[in-house]
């Protein structure tokens, strides 16, 4: 076919079925929102219990990002995406057949291992078939993808769940997962080369690197000031982005103003679809002016201002939550630019381990700041429960979010530093 000859067309047709298997990471990572009540319920969980359970996802997925930007270098981004998704879908089809919660903690964290692998991979794949003044745009529209699957995550899920039950919702996301590992197969290729194709300008053809060059790349990228500035943004606003919408906005909502779970998702739907449309715009007008760290100054101020918002008011006019959370959404675009400072500080063989060493941090604040957040909330426990889970405060809540602001001005901080540090490029 003439379109799959020409590889401008045939990136999108290839991106497109890696994205969908992301935009299933982030279906996961996310569904324990809507899940708290029956999964707390199933497996008689505290909210620490509950946090740690929603973060064993991200344990493994942490520790994973810079070993799956050793393997997205080396085996290039087609079979990194093909076996990720496999080994993730094959612990959602446990997960949803545990019966107790060692089961379903390791469950989910083989879940994180198979994820852990697709979005560095796709980076790669972005580097090998992107010019490098499209990298932003397509970081972007990367993170938008799970945008698509937290949007995914809120009110469909609920809805799916409450027409079946969870354990069969999870069967049905492992089914997918096996249908969108086999499509990555079958159409990826690593780079134009590898597909037969001329070389796409400003993209210079893939080289696989050594070992040993790899190894030397990643240490390169741990010594540098930058790359642990980068980190720190990315590991608030990640952080703190994915606990709220995936653990603890749904519970937040519901307890604190009496609504059902699937009303109560939309507002968390609300955050997913301002992650849908923030990264990609801010990536793009990134590219444009060709800068970075003003865009991201201003996200991280902003950021925190919306968590402020809600820590100080406890108990906004719902609209108010919803603005908030599509705010923090949105924003997530300006520290999504980290991936591209760290990106262009290195050559494009080191791709893979750069952006894997600043998503490290990241995931870590998506591993640790769930728990952190639950032990909060257990000390506002109310003693009362709602189909068995349990009951926090609206204290509680202004607490555990002004923990998610003051990671906010942590990362506002960071961001400063990495502007003088970058001459404020």
């Amino acid at each position: 076919m003439r379109i799959w000859s020409d590889p401008t067309k045939r990136r999108w047709i290839v991106w497109t079925a890696l994205a969908a298997a992301y935009a299933l990471v982030s279906v996961h990572r996310l569904s324990t929102a809507v899940l708290a009540e029956q999964l707390a319920t199933a497996f008689d969980t505290t909210g620490a219990a509950l946090g740690t359970l929603h973060a064993s996802f991200f344990y493994i997925y942490a520790a994973m990002q810079l070993p799956a930007g050793f393997v997205a270098d080396r085996v290039g981004s087609r079979r990194a995406v093909t076996a990720g998704t496999v080994v993730m879908s094959v612990g959602a089809l446990v997960f949803s057949v545990a019966d107790s919660y060692p089961v379903a903690f390791l469950a989910r964290a083989l879940i994180g291992l198979g994820g852990s692998l697709l979005f560095i991979a796709i980076l790669r794949f972005c580097a090998n078939w992107y010019r490098p003044t499209e990298f932003a745009r397509m970081s972007g529209l990367t993170i938008a993808a799970a945008g698509f699957g937290g949007v995914l995550a809120t009110t469909p899920l609920a809805v799916l769940v409450s027409a079946t039950d969870w354990r069969t919702t999870l069967l049905g996301l492992g089914v997918a997962g096996f249908v969108l590992a086999t499509l990555a197969y079958l159409l990826a290729r690593d780079s134009p080369a590898d597909a037969g194709l001329p070389e796409i300008d400003g993209v210079p053809l893939a080289q696989t690197p050594s070992l040993s060059a790899v190894a030397g790349n990643a240490a390169a990228v741990l010594r540098e000031r930058e790359t642990w500035l980068v980190g720190i943004v990315l590991f608030c606003g990640t952080g703190v982005n994915i606990t709220v919408f995936g653990l603890w906005g749904v519970p937040y909502v519901v307890q604190t103003y009496g609504v059902s779970v699937t009303e109560a998702s939309t507002y968390t739907l609300a955050g997913s679809a301002g992650l849908l449309l923030g990264p990609p715009l801010v990536g793009w007008l990134s590219d444009r002016l060709g800068r970075r760290m003003g865009l991201m100054v201003a996200a991280q101020a902003a950021f925190a201002g919306a968590f402020a918002l809600l820590a100080v008011t406890g108990r906004p006019p719902l609209p108010v939550v919803a603005l908030a959370f599509f705010a923090a959404g949105f924003l997530a675009g300006g520290y999504a630019l980290g991936y591209t400072v760290i990106k262009e500080r290195h050559a494009s063989g080191a791709s893979g381990v750069a952006t894997g060493t600043v998503n490290t941090l990241a995931f870590t604040g998506a591993a640790l700041l769930p728990t952190l957040m639950g032990v909060v909330l257990d000390a506002y426990r109310t003693g009362e429960t709602i189909n068995g889970a349990q009951v926090y405060s609206t204290l509680g809540y202004r607490i555990a979010f002004g923990l998610a602001a003051a990671a906010g001005v942590l990362a506002l901080l960071a961001a400063l530093a990495l502007a003088r540090a970058q001459g404020n490029q």
